[in-house]
């Protein structure tokens, strides 16, 4: 009797250990499954500011539409720990990513760099306001560093020439890129930019690296529509700085105006007080008139060699100059420049 009780209760620990080893099994394939199975149904980024909790992470999860099951994601996020130390940033997730892998990318900060171009920005306020749409920092906190004469002086720069330190390309930037480190890291491209031939050919000029881009930004000014005719208007100018004439340049009195839907400078417009109006001051002015690209520097530094000082837009409107040696022929071209807006009704 005592033998078969023994028996009975065995054989039920026996199936009770099986039980609970399957259900163990099951419990564990079922973990397995969700820390490893594919997630992503949307392929997109999502930017964890500053300061974001999981909750952040979650939240936008949700509200892009980026998980096939975020009960799965948030499963493993458990398991693996995951609910502070969070890193804020970019993170692209793409199709094929398990619920691992997306909790290791964001645990450990693997951030995805964001492509940062900027060109074609005439002030300070304008670059600020692209550039915060690609990055963290805010335009506000963005003009503000600019501003700072205590901050930008250590870079060797001042509020009127201080957008020349940044060179028009496409750079790569964490997202989180405070705006501090992204003067540090623009003070890294300037230098790099600025070769020692770069340097030697402004050596040459009897210019400084600040003085060639502001020349550069009135060539750009001056030739928006043909960069190839950009060192034929740079040897124009730096004829006249060696002359020591006025450049003479519209527009630098655009800039001075503060209306830059301007078509035609008039000769009210000569008559502006402004260290920028090059009709009225002999010289460069204190800064540039927009930001410079590569193309703008390069074509000063590799002026055309000639013996122009005179140039007006060509009647027919192609973007293209008459170029001329003496006010009389200059005078014939502006005449028929002035003919061409008559014509088209252009009046200021």
């Amino acid at each position: 009797m005592i033998k078969s009780q023994k028996k009975k209760i065995l054989k039920i620990s026996f199936f009770t250990v099986i039980i609970l080893v399957l259900i163990a099994c099951i419990f564990a394939y079922s973990t397995y499954k969700d820390i490893f199975k594919p997630n992503i149904k949307n392929e997109k980024a999502i930017y964890i500011p500053t300061g974001g909790t999981f909750k952040t992470i979650l939240d936008s999860l949700k509200s892009n539409h980026i998980l096939s099951d975020i009960e799965s994601f948030k499963k493993t996020a458990r398991l693996k720990s995951f609910n502070k130390n969070i890193h804020p940033g970019k993170y692209l997730f793409k199709r094929g990513m398990t619920n691992n892998k997306i909790v290791n990318i964001l645990r450990s900060g693997q951030q995805t760099p964001v492509k940062l171009t900027f060109n074609n920005n005439r002030t300070i306020n304008d670059f600020a306001g692209k550039i915060a749409k690609l990055i963290e920092p805010d335009s506000v906190t963005i003009v503000s560093l600019l501003n700072d004469e205590n901050e930008i002086k250590q870079y060797g720069f001042d509020k009127q020439n201080i957008i020349s330190f940044f060179i028009p390309n496409t750079y790569e930037v964490y997202w989180n890129i405070s705006a501090e480190n992204f003067l540090k890291r623009m003070k890294k491209e300037y230098d790099k930019f600025w070769t020692s031939d770069r340097r030697e050919k402004a050596k040459k000029l009897n210019l400084t690296q600040k003085e060639v881009s502001i020349l550069a930004s009135i060539v750009q000014a001056e030739q928006q529509a043909h960069p190839d005719e950009r060192v034929k208007v740079a040897g124009l100018y730096i004829n006249r700085l060696k002359r020591g004439m006025l450049l003479q340049s519209d527009p630098t009195l655009i800039f001075a105006s503060g209306d830059f839907t301007k078509k035609r400078v008039l000769n009210k417009d000569k008559e502006i007080n402004s260290p920028y109006n090059t009709y009225m001051y002999a010289g460069l002015p204190p800064g540039p008139i927009n930001m410079p690209d590569i193309e703008s520097i390069d074509a000063v530094l590799n002026y055309q060699h000639h013996n122009f000082i005179f140039m007006c837009a060509k009647e027919d409107f192609s973007g293209y100059h008459n170029f001329s040696t003496n006010a009389r022929q200059h005078g014939i071209y502006a005449r028929k420049y002035q003919h061409a807006l008559n014509k088209k009704k252009i009046w200021k």
